[in-house]
């Protein structure tokens, strides 16, 4: 049995293996887009039913024989949960009540990140950043708090649609921090309050650019961090294999001198 297994591991690790099964999350993410076109369903809406479900058999396919070869080491890895998450969505049965799972079928285009290493480490990276994330949210949602508080009290009784309580002064802000559309907002409030772009400079100086910034450099961090584990890891491994190797010979060498 674990020679079978073993044999399993190399055909589903080979290149050959591993560049089929890309090629068809590419072709089933063009049937899932074509899908979308009613026009391309009423002329090839079967034979994109029949390409999408025929990929989706080989998937499962694809997905015993991983699990056949890796056993429970397989549940071990989270990109092979998130692949058998992915395909078990495929299977839901197409009633009304699922369909919002159905239309979780697009993730399956995101199978491509579990096969390209370095797409995973950019997600790993991304992962690893969420605690430092949660924590520029939180100070992003004071800070939005407070400058929402003053936006009320400075400008709420003469554009109430926009800071006429809290969370209406948050939500403008939120819409000014993303600079969709703050130049309008800015220009209409200095009507009434020339000195107003004081206010909106300075919090789009510090809402924006400032804390923008503190998510990228958390990010890269993690990223660095992961990579740095990696080499370690690897550095690790290749001097044990060399510590064994060196073991090895010195074992042959002192059973040739007695």
């Amino acid at each position: 049995m674990d020679e079978y297994s073993a044999n399993l591991r190399k055909i589903v690790r080979s290149k050959v293996w591993v560049f089929s099964i890309t090629a068809l999350i590419i072709i089933n993410t063009i049937v899932l887009g074509m899908e979308t076109y009613p026009s391309v369903m009423s002329v090839h809406g079967k034979l994109l039913t029949i390409i999408d479900k025929t990929i989706i058999y080989i998937f499962v396919v694809e997905l015993i024989l991983r699990i056949t070869a890796y056993r429970l080491n397989f549940f071990k890895d989270p990109w092979s949960i998130f692949d058998f998450f992915v395909i078990t969505i495929a299977l839901v049965p197409a009633q009304e009540a699922f369909s919002a799972l159905r239309a979780a079928r697009a993730f399956r285009a995101l199978r491509l990140i579990s096969i390209f290493p370095k797409l995973r480490k950019v997600i790993e990276g991304l992962v690893m950043a969420i605690p430092g994330i949660c924590a520029i949210a939180g100070v992003m949602a004071v800070i939005i708090c407070v400058f929402g508080l003053i936006a009320s009290k400075l400008f709420g009784t003469l554009y109430p649609e926009w800071f006429g309580n809290l969370h209406l002064s948050v939500f403008s802000l939120f819409q000014i921090m993303t600079l969709e559309g703050w130049p309008d907002i800015v220009r209409t409030v200095m009507q009434q309050k020339p000195f107003a772009w004081i206010f909106f400079v300075v919090y789009i100086l510090i809402a924006t650019f400032s804390v923008l910034n503190l998510f990228i450099a958390v990010v890269v961090d993690a990223m660095q961090r992961n990579q740095a584990e990696d080499t370690e890891h690897s550095e690790t491994k290749g001097s044990d294999l060399i510590n064994e190797k060196l073991d090895l010979i010195i074992e042959i060498i002192n059973n040739k001198g007695k």
